[in-house]
Parts: C-alpha cells; sequence; structure tokens
C-alpha cells in the first residue's frame, strides 16, 4: 500500500543543512542525492500530495484541481493541480503538487540533438567535463523510460501514420516513463503495470507512471528526507552565512509567513516558481544577475488537432476504472514522427500524437461547438465522445525551437511572462504548414486552438517553459553558472555559496525536445558537483537491489 511522503507543517525543524524549494524533477534529483549524502534535508511544496487513485478522473473533479492566474484575475485553489497561467502574450501550464509537471506530463523522454549543447549559450564547462553523460544515464536508470513494444498496433498510432504519410519519416514509438509491466522500481516501490488507459496527463490513478513522486521522492524519504507540501515560499535571504526561507500556507491570504534555515538552498520550483523567488529575494536585497528572468523559452510547443477525417483516432482516454471499453487507446503519447532538419537546427520539430484525458471528454463538444469549428461535432453530445465525430480526433503535440526573448517579470509579486510578437514567430508558421497537411492525408480539418473563443484566446500556449534562470559564463551573461550556483553580482563570477537552481529555468534556450529528461540529467550532474564542492558522497545504487543485497548476506 503507498504511504504518504509528506509530514504536517507543525513537524517542520527550524533548520537543516538543505531544503529544496520544489518537488519536480530538478527538486527530487536533489532530495533523493543529497539525503543519500547524509545531509538533514528538507523539501517545501506548494501543491498537495496525491497518491495513486486520488487524481481527478471526472469533470467536477478535474474543475476543483484548476487554478487560473493572470495579472489581477486569479480563481481556483492555489494548490490547484492545474496550474494554467495566463498572460498578455503566451499562456503557461504548469503542474502544482508533490511531483510537480511529472504528475501531469506525457512522460516522454528524448535527449535532444547534439547542436543544442553547441550553442554558446550554454557554458563551455558543460561540455567540457562529461559529466552531462553521467547525468543522462542516471536520470534513465532512475526514471527508466520504454517504448510501448505494441506501439504499432495502437488505433492513434496507426492514425498518426496516415497523417503522416506525407512526410519523408514514418511514426516510430516515443520513449516514455511508464511502466509497462508490474515491477518493483529503483526506488523500492511497486508500480502495477500500465492499463493503456490513455489518462497519463491528468495524474496516473493506475500507480504506472514513473513519476517523480514514485521515484526520486520516496527514495529521499526513505534516506531521511522531510517533505512538507501546501507551503509557498515567498523569497530567500541572507543572514550570517546560513540561508533563510520565508515560507507560509500556500491557500493563505493574510497568514503570517514562518521561516527556516539552511546551509543551502536549492530552488527547484520550476521555471516560473524558481524565478519569481530569485527576483523577489532581488526585491528585498538579494544581488543577483540582471539577467534574472531573461531567455524565457516555450520551447517550440504547440497543441493541435485536426477532426473531420473519416477514420477512427482512438484518442480520448477512457481513465481507470474504464469509463468506456473498447478499442486499446495506450499511453498519452505512443508514437512519435521525426523531423530534424540538418541545415538548420531551428526548423527541426517532433509531431507526436496525443490523449485527451477522459475528465475532459464532457467538455470536447462544447469547445469545438462554441469556436464554430466543427459541423457536426454536436453529434457527439449525443453518442458520446467515444463513438461519435470527436472519436476522429486527431490531437498532435509538436516541440520545436523558438528564439527564447521571452521575459519573466514581477506582476503583483507574481511571474508574468512578456514576449510581444511570439505568436508571429517563424516556427508557429512551419507548424500550421505541417500539421495542415498532416490533417489533409486523412481528410480532416486542420484545428489550431479549439480555445479561440474562451478566455484563453488564440494566443500560444505551452507546457514546456524554459529559461528564467538561465546558466552562463558569468553573470553578465547567465543567472546562475554550470553547476546551477547563482551569481553574486551583476557581473564576474563570483556565487552566493549553497543557493542553487536546478530546474528547467536554468535551460538558457529551446532544446527541441520534450524536457523531462534534459532538466534531471542537469539536476543530476549538479548534485555531482556539489557533492564534490563540499566533499560529500552519495551511493546511486537502486534502493531495491541494495536491500536484496543486505537481505542475501
Amino acid at each position: 500500500m503507498q504511504q504518504r511522503l509528506s509530514s504536517p507543517a507543525s513537524a517542520m525543524r527550524p533548520a537543516y543543512d538543505v531544503v529544496v524549494v520544489g518537488s519536480g524533477y530538478g527538486g527530487g534529483v536533489a532530495a533523493s542525492r543529497l539525503s543519500r549524502a547524509g545531509q538533514r534535508v528538507c523539501v517545501i511544496e506548494r501543491g498537495k500530495e496525491f497518491l495513486t487513485g486520488e487524481f481527478p478522473s471526472r469533470l467536477p473533479e478535474l474543475r476543483r484541481e484548476l487554478q487560473l492566474n493572470g495579472g489581477k484575475m486569479r480563481s481556483g485553489s492555489r494548490t490547484g493541480l492545474f496550474d494554467f497561467r495566463l498572460g498578455t502574450d503566451i499562456h503557461v501550464l504548469v503542474g502544482c503538487g508533490l511531483g510537480g509537471g511529472s504528475l501531469i506530463n506525457a512522460g516522454v523522454a528524448l535527449k535532444p540533438d547534439d547542436r543544442v549543447f553547441a550553442d554558446p549559450a550554454w557554458p563551455e564547462q558543460l561540455r567540457a567535463d562529461g559529466l552531462l553523460e553521467l547525468g543522462y544515464r542516471r536520470a534513465g536508470e532512475m526514471l527508466r523510460p520504454s517504448r510501448y513494444a505494441s506501439a504499432p498496433n495502437l488505433t492513434k498510432f496507426q492514425s498518426l501514420e496516415k497523417a503522416g504519410a506525407s512526410f519523408v519519416m514514418p511514426p516510430v514509438a516515443a520513449p516514455v516513463v511508464v511502466s509497462f509491466d508490474a515491477n518493483t522500481n529503483p526506488a523500492g516501490i511497486a508500480q502495477p503495470g500500465c492499463t493503456l488507459c490513455g489518462d497519463c496527463c491528468s495524474g496516473c490513478n493506475v500507480g504506472a507512471k514513473n513519476t517523480v513522486a514514485l521515484t526520486y521522492l520516496p527514495d529521499a524519504h526513505a534516506h531521511g528526507a522531510e517533505i512538507f507540501t501546501e507551503l509557498a515560499v515567498s523569497h530567500i535571504e541572507k543572514i550570517d552565512g546560513h540561508w533563510r526561507i520565508h515560507v507560509a500556507p500556500s491557500d493563505a491570504k493574510d497568514t503570517a509567513s514562518s521561516y527556516v534555515d539552511a546551509k543551502s538552498v536549492v530552488l527547484a520550483a520550476g521555471t516560473l516558481g524558481s524565478t519569481e523567488i530569485l527576483l523577489r529575494s532581488r526585491a528585498s536585497g538579494l544581488k543577483m544577475s540582471d539577467r534574472v528572468g531573461e531567455r524565457f523559452s516555450a520551447n517550440g510547443d504547440i497543441i493541435a488537432f485536426a477532426l473531420g477525417g473519416k477514420e477512427r483516432v482512438n484518442a480520448i482516454g477512457v481513465g481507470y476504472p474504464p469509463k468506456f471499453t473498447g478499442d486499446t487507446v495506450g499511453a498519452c503519447v505512443s508514437g512519435q514522427i521525426e523531423l530534424p532538419d540538418h541545415a538548420d537546427l531551428d526548423r527541426s520539430m517532433i509531431i507526436q500524437e496525443g490523449v485527451l484525458p477522459s475528465a475532459l471528454a464532457p467538455l470536447l463538444p462544447v469547445f469545438f461547438v462554441s469556436g464554430g469549428r466543427i459541423l457536426g461535432a454536436a453529434q457527439s453530445l449525443i453518442k458520446g465522445v467515444y463513438e461519435g465525430p470527436l472519436s476522429h480526433l486527431h490531437t498532435f503535440f509538436v516541440v520545436s525551437h523558438d528564439d527564447a526573448k521571452g521575459r519573466i517579470s514581477l506582476d503583483n509579486g507574481a511571474a508574468q511572462i512578456s514576449w510581444p510578437g511570439v505568436g508571429e514567430q517563424p516556427v508557429y508558421d512551419r507548424v500550421d504548414a505541417a500539421l495542415s497537411k498532416a490533417a489533409a492525408a486523412v481528410g480532416g480539418r486542420y484545428i489550431k486552438s479549439p480555445l479561440a473563443a474562451t478566455a484563453t484566446g488564440a494566443k500560444p500556449v505551452t507546457a514546456h517553459p524554459l529559461g528564467g534562470c538561465g546558466m552562463g559564463e558569468d553573470a553578465a551573461r547567465g543567472v546562475v553558472n554550470h553547476k546551477g550556483q547563482v551569481f553574486a553580482d551583476t557581473d564576474g563570477e563570483g556565487v552566493h555559496h549553497g543557493l542553487y537552481v536546478c530546474d528547467g529555468a536554468v535551460i538558457p534556450r529551446s532544446i527541441g525536445v520534450n524536457p523531462l529528461l534534459t532538466i534531471t540529467a542537469l539536476a543530476e550532474r549538479a548534485m555531482v558537483l556539489l557533492a564534490r564542492d563540499h566533499n560529500l558522497g552519495f551511493d546511486d545504487a537502486p534502493r531495491a537491489a541494495r536491500e536484496l543485497e543486505k537481505a542475501t548476506l
């Protein structure tokens, strides 16, 4: 039986060796590795802890887990699982819960093209020491991405194959962090095999998705890390050689904040979260690079649709327990078409077939009808989305490259993204052309945004925000160095000792693939370097294997 990892806030000690802020991929790595190194570790997460089976599976539950934030607009609980940031130029969806974005992403684990790291935006040391490859290896060993062997037999994979017939490259099975067979994972957690229900992006109620909440975090907890949820960090300050982290209950409006002290702080609250904490800390007097907030990237993300083709696509999740019995859906992403451009990296793209979660099913006919896009979609209100016209709905997830010229600043103390003209970037025209071709190949119609008639409008939306605390050679070119240490002034290479950023915020450009594996690898590399700098050591052997070894001695 799965055990809760979090403790009540009242159990928090006054001080720790390390406080990790955030619990996604970067935070999970930091908590696991540093607790293994014998450090007293505290993890602070602003969202709730969800056990397997507690994720929203129906529309009313999903609505309760939705929070909208934008300028003066705010609705929903501040601990809602789906944190949708509405911007004037671009919208961002991030996860909020113990495990961060790993709870609601598609789980696709890809390494970027080698040319990504050849970009001088990255510090030279990152390319020189070979530790990034070690980071990728360790990330792979814990998250265990795999390709579903029977993916080509899935209806939605075959639909992608037909849609992509005009492209040079056929689809391939996508590597995803999903356990397709029952196993005991490296953290010692028993996981059942995937039921192929398709609800990966609303939270896996089976327990087969290899989230941070089922891998790095239980490993950290087993090695003594103390984990606290529903607490938000406002800012940090340096006092007499140690760090003070100011926290308050996430949903509280006027509650006075408290604090916890630490020798070291690892900010891993995500691109928006870590950047806004640094921005608020700078406003409170902490010196840092003027580059904080710059080089925000949407990773060339596009989510779009096609509908009207004659054949079923079967790309709407059924959930667990299943709401509909029929053709097998598959994991959220089972197949992808890889379209590298060997002459121009920025023109490369990956087109993935996606699944919309079952909790959204009742809303889908409304979305498409209200946008005036789909004649006959109202039939789905009668027949249901699994048999009506929406059973022919293609969902496309595309990752490519943008110019990373967005900027994060504070608006009423919260992150706000400014990126004038982002919607006119060439990447969107290229993707529109490719998806229009794909839709035509199956006799369907390309739908760029069925939400155009809603409050979100037709602005770009990303679920892969990057940057804001980008790596650089020095403070004139970045916010952190190659180790993730925060620069201590507006120029030079001096750093704040004991202050790190370990999440997607440190990535200084688009990477053209789903970023989870790279975020994890960079964090693993940072922890190796932190351990070396502080004469620490940790064993990265899987917990289950070590316990088996002990039992046989």
